[in-house]
């Protein structure tokens, strides 16, 4: 249904008379005329009775009218969907137990009135490839600068420090803290590694900077199998990042442990493209802010740390 139509129905209702109408709409009466008629030609009915007073409704007229009303503010709410400013700014965050998660609920209680549609995507490439066709606006991830385009910005926002994770029984479970090399030889087991993605990246140059052993045998079921398998193990151990949300009974009693000398630190970069006109991506960007590496951590050689 034409739309110019529909709002020269409406514009005749408020107005009373065809040429106070057309007068609003900034076009001839004629052209008013026209368009009722159509729409009438169009549903079947007539909507107006023409008296010496103006226009006057039917009452198929007056069935329409909350109708067209609804589709002009259907309108008027498509549109500024996608209005730069209006739309809410659509962040890929990862995983929503996640460290991005929680940093940008951060942003979010700064800035309340910014609108964000969190979304969650499985790696690097599937980020890249929906800020590229415009389906999200930013993504948290680590990245290595020199594989992306030069249409992608990235700057490094956020270095997670990472934890071993043990159940009671672990010979490290007491340990208040540990060092890599005191990793060298135990078992840490990390299941959810899909490799070619960029976790798994990090992880690999993890364990070659510090020769220790990380096994990715076996399905992946989730956290909380992975949690029960910790918790009874004597042997087994993970990695988690700090700020990954995780909530186990009390009778399993495991152990976060922070990680030392250097302390291994997961660097999320913000990753946006350059022509993205949303007005809130700035915003967010202003409020996380640049990290640059600090002395007593490790990260990569390829995490990148400029826009």
């Amino acid at each position: 249904m034409d739309l110019d139509v529909v709002r020269s129905f409406v514009a005749v209702v408020d107005a009373g008379r065809f040429q106070d109408a057309a007068d609003d709409l900034s076009i001839t009466q004629q052209a008013v005329s026209k368009r009722i008629a159509t729409l009438e030609r169009t549903l079947g009915v007539r909507l107006f009775t023409r008296t010496a007073r103006g226009a006057r409704l039917t009452v198929d007229g007056q069935a329409f009218l909350p109708h067209a009303r609804d589709l002009l503010r259907a309108e008027e709410r498509a549109i500024a969907s996608v209005r730069p400013g209006h739309r809410a700014l659509r962040v890929d965050v990862i995983g929503r137990r996640l460290a991005p998660a929680s940093v940008l609920g951060g942003f979010h209680r700064a800035r309340p009135e910014v609108e964000l549609d969190v979304v969650t995507l499985f790696d690097a490439d599937a980020a890249v490839e929906a800020l590229t066709s415009g389906s999200i606006d930013a993504s948290f991830r680590a990245v290595d600068r020199s594989r992306l385009s030069a249409d992608i910005g990235a700057v490094r926002v956020f270095d997670e420090p990472v934890q071993l994770l043990t159940g009671p029984g672990h010979p490290l479970a007491d340990a208040p803290s540990v060092t890599p090399a005191d990793l060298a030889g135990h078992r840490i087991w990390m299941p959810g590694i899909v490799a070619g993605t960029e976790w798994a990246a990090y992880y690999d140059a993890l364990a070659a900077a510090f020769g220790l052993g990380i096994e990715v045998t076996g399905p992946d079921f989730g956290t909380d199998p992975l949690l029960d398998t910790l918790a009874g193990s004597p042997s087994l151990a993970t990695f988690v990042g700090e700020l990954t949300r995780l909530v186990w009974p009390a009778d399993q009693g495991l152990r976060r442990i922070s990680v030392q000398d250097p302390t291994p630190v997961y660097p999320h970069s913000l990753i946006w493209r350059r022509d993205n006109p949303h007005a809130a991506l700035g915003d967010l960007r202003d409020h996380l802010g640049t990290v640059r590496p600090r002395a007593g951590t490790w990260t990569p050689d390829w995490a990148s740390a400029a826009a």
